[in-house]
């Protein structure tokens, strides 16, 4: 009877939590009450966990612990190459790609982030920061192709006025994306001015922002609403997926996929090709389709 009470007495249950910060090999979990976060290694070399994870963990000290088990994701977002994977968020429900007037944003990477979302089931929203700076109309008129595709689109500038972002902020779970120097960060402070996320002048030398984001963190907005930043992205891989999944991910594809003389034709030059025949009749652009061709080309090579 003693033997049995102490086993007994010995046991903690698992405990809940969400991952709120991914450091390489190291997750801070923040427990199911909100209340206390616990610095979590994974168990062995596995380390395929993402901001926005729910698990369970098991205490291997006051403020240290191991997780035991991922329960299933919602959504999972996540790039590849040729030789690894990086998984980026779970469980959101929204993508916010954040591009900026200055310096100029890489139209390639805005169509890779696309693409994942589309492929990954996530809404996508595009920001356009830094809108007070004089010249952003070659901005905005890139992105009136994105608007036309049925994306949603918005403008601000972060440092100024940040209202216009926080209707699609609520009930959502969104992650932030983009290259480095977009003001990514700058959001972050002025929707969580407590948090003091660092910022960095951005170089103007290089055309490109410095990396101030170093781990993903998910910060909570409200009881319902969250939001991750992620590191600054100067590449998106899409390796992982089918050339099946990608072609269904450009939505402009979607009415016309079935309708090619050949069941397994690829879009590339193969005839009577419903997709070629769309670009010829301006229902799909030249420059979606060079896109999704040569991403065709990169993921099956």
């Amino acid at each position: 009877m003693t033997t049995q009470t102490a086993v007994t007495s010995s046991f903690i249950p698992p405990l809940q939590g969400t991952v709120v910060a991914a450091y390489g090999k190291r997750f801070q979990v923040e427990l199911t009450d909100g209340k206390k976060r616990i610095s979590c290694v994974t168990r062995g070399k596995k380390t395929d966990l993402a901001c926005g994870d729910i698990v369970t963990i098991k205490l291997t000290d006051k403020h240290e612990g191991v997780v035991e088990t991922t329960l299933p994701r919602k959504t999972l977002l996540y790039r590849s190459n040729a030789f690894k994977s990086k998984m980026l968020a779970a469980n959101v429900t929204q993508i916010i790609i954040v591009l900026a007037t200055q310096p100029s944003f890489y139209e390639a990477l805005l169509n890779r982030c696309l693409i994942a979302a589309e492929a990954a089931n996530i809404k996508a929203l595009i920001v356009l920061n830094k809108c007070d700076l004089a010249d952003n109309d070659d901005a905005k008129q890139k992105l009136a192709l994105y608007t036309a595709l049925g994306y949603q689109v918005i403008s601000l500038s972060a440092k100024e006025d940040i209202s216009s972002l926080r209707p699609y902020l609520q009930d959502e779970a969104s992650i932030l994306v983009g290259q480095s120097g977009m003001g990514k960060s700058t959001i972050i402070n002025a929707l969580l001015p407590n948090e003091a996320v660092r910022t960095r002048e951005v170089s103007h030398v290089l055309d490109s922002g410095k990396h101030t984001t170093t781990a993903a963190h998910l910060y909570h907005l409200d009881e319902y609403s969250q939001l991750i930043d992620s590191p600054g992205l100067q590449e998106f891989g899409l390796h992982h997926l089918s050339t099946d999944e990608l072609e269904h991910a450009f939505v402009e594809f979607r009415p016309f996929l079935g309708k090619c003389r050949f069941n397994n034709c690829k879009h590339l030059q193969e005839p009577d090709c419903a997709i070629t025949e769309a670009v010829a009749a301006n229902k799909i652009t030249a420059e979606r389709l060079a896109i999704y061709k040569m991403l065709r080309l990169e993921i099956k090579h």
